[in-house]
C-alpha cells in the first residue's frame, strides 16, 4: 500500500504550528494545538512532567514497541537584563549565532502573559551614527531588543511589567511559494510534528492496524538536549527521531529528498535499523540521502545517553540555512512522510 501524503495539507499544518510561539521552556500553547488536534483524530494522549505529548496508537504485537519522536520546541530567548534606556539584553534558548536574528521581529512574553512586540537590533545599527557599525561583534553585550513601546528607561520597561526572564520568540515569517517551497523559521522541527500529525491522522481516518503498539512524543526540550530521554517504555525496541536534516558544504542531503542519518555528534546510529530505512525508500520509490552531521544531536541521541536499551535511529526533511533562515520543498515532506509511514507498517529489525 502507497502512500505519498498532501503536502498542502502538511504545509498549512506546519504555518499553523510555527505562527505559535514555543522556545524551550515555554511550549504550553503549542502542546495544547498538538493535543487538540489529536483529540480531533481520536487518539490516546498523556502529558508528561516536563510538558511533553504522548500519543499511543495500539497494535497487533503489544509486547514490542516502537517510538517516534518529534519536538515543538524551538530556539528564542529570554530577558537578561533592562537596560537603563529601556532596551532588553537577551540570553540565548538553544544553539544559534545572533546574527541569525539580527533585525528579526519578536514577541516578549511577561509572566502575567501579556505580549508586546520588539525589534532585534546590534545598539550600534545606525550607520550615520556608529562608524563600527558593520564590523561590531554580534555577541551578548551589543544585541538588544528595541520595545514597541514608548519607553527610555529601565522603570519604563519595569511599569509595563517586563522583567528578566521574560521569553522573548522569533517571527517565523512563514510563506509558501508557487515552486513548492515553504520558508520559515522553526521547521526545525515543527515541519516533523506536522508530518507526524498528518500521519496519525491518516492511520486513523483510514482504520490501519499497525503492526506494533507505536508512541509518538512531541517533546519539548530537544533544543536544549533532553526532549526525549525519558517516558520510553520498557516494551520499546525502537526508537526514530524524526528532525531535521541539516544541509551545507560537504553534506548529501537536500531539500528534496528525505534525509537518514548515520552519526552526528553523538555517533553512529543503529546500523541494522539505518539499513532497513534505506532498504524501505528504495523499495518504495523514495528520493533519500544518507548523511552525516558532525555538530548535532537529537531526541533519540539524548534517550540512548539516558541509559534507554533501545535501537535508534534519526530521519527528517532536508532543511536549508538550519537555526536561521530555513526552508525546504514539498517533494521533502512527502518523502519523510512516505518513508515514516512505510517503516511504522514494516517488521522490526534484527539486532
Amino acid at each position: 500500500m502507497s502512500y505519498t501524503g498532501n503536502s498542502e495539507e502538511t504545509f498549512q499544518l506546519i504555518k499553523e504550528l510555527v505562527t505559535i510561539p514555543s522556545p524551550s521552556g515555554n511550549t504550553k500553547k503549542v502542546i495544547s494545538f498538538v493535543e487538540n488536534y489529536l483529540k480531533e483524530c481520536g487518539v490516546e494522549t498523556k502529558r508528561n512532567r516536563k510538558g511533553g505529548l504522548i500519543a499511543t496508537i495500539k497494535g497487533m504485537n503489544e509486547n514490542e514497541h516502537r517510538m517516534l519522536t518529534a519536538h515543538v520546541d524551538t530556539l528564542g530567548a529570554m530577558v537578561k537584563e533592562i537596560k537603563p534606556n529601556g532596551r532588553l539584553k537577551l540570553t540565548m534558548i538553544g544553539g544559534f549565532r545572533w546574527n541569525s536574528v539580527e533585525g528579526e521581529y519578536c514577541q516578549i512574553e511577561t509572566t502575567s502573559g501579556k505580549v508586546y512586540t520588539g525589534t532585534i537590533l546590534m545598539h550600534q545599527t545606525s550607520v550615520h551614527v556608529y562608524k563600527n557599525a558593520g564590523d561590531a561583534p554580534r555577541n551578548d553585550e551589543n544585541i538588544e531588543v528595541r520595545i514597541d513601546e514608548k519607553v527610555k528607561t529601565d522603570k519604563d520597561v519595569g511599569e509595563l511589567g517586563i522583567e528578566v526572564g521574560d521569553f522573548v520568540s522569533f517571527d517565523p515569517r512563514v510563506q509558501m511559494t508557487d515552486s513548492g517551497y515553504i520558508k520559515s523559521r522553526h521547521l526545525d522541527d515543527k515541519a516533523s510534528v506536522a508530518i507526524l500529525l498528518r500521519l496519525i491522522k491518516h492511520i486513523q481516518t483510514e482504520k490501519i492496524t499497525l503492526p506494533y503498539t507505536t508512541h509518538f512524543l512531541i517533546s519539548n526540550n530537544e533544543e536544549i538536549g533532553y526532549g526525549g530521554n525519558s517516558n520510553i517504555t520498557p516494551e520499546t525496541v525502537e526508537y526514530l527521531a524524526v528532525d531535521m536534516g541539516a544541509l551545507g558544504d560537504g553534506q548529501s542531503s537536500d531539500e528534496y529528498t528525505v534525509s537518514i542519518c548515520a552519526k552526528d555528534s553523538s555517533g553512529p546510529y543503529h546500523y541494522e535499523l539505518r539499513k532497513h530505512l534505506v532498504k524501505l525508500a528504495e523499495e518504495n520509490n523514495i528520493g533519500y540521502k544518507v548523511d552525516i552531521y558532525p555538530y548535532y544531536g537529537s531526541d533519540a541521541s539524548a534517550a540512548i545517553r539516558s541509559g534507554h536499551d533501545i535501537i535508534h535511529g534519526l530521519i527528517g526533511p532536508g532543511i536549508e540555512s538550519s537555526h536561521a533562515f530555513e526552508r525546504t520543498h514539498e517533494s521533502s515532506i512527502q518523502y519523510t512522510e512516505s518513508l515514516i509511514y512505510h517503516y511504522l507498517l514494516s517488521s522490526m529489525v534484527e539486532n
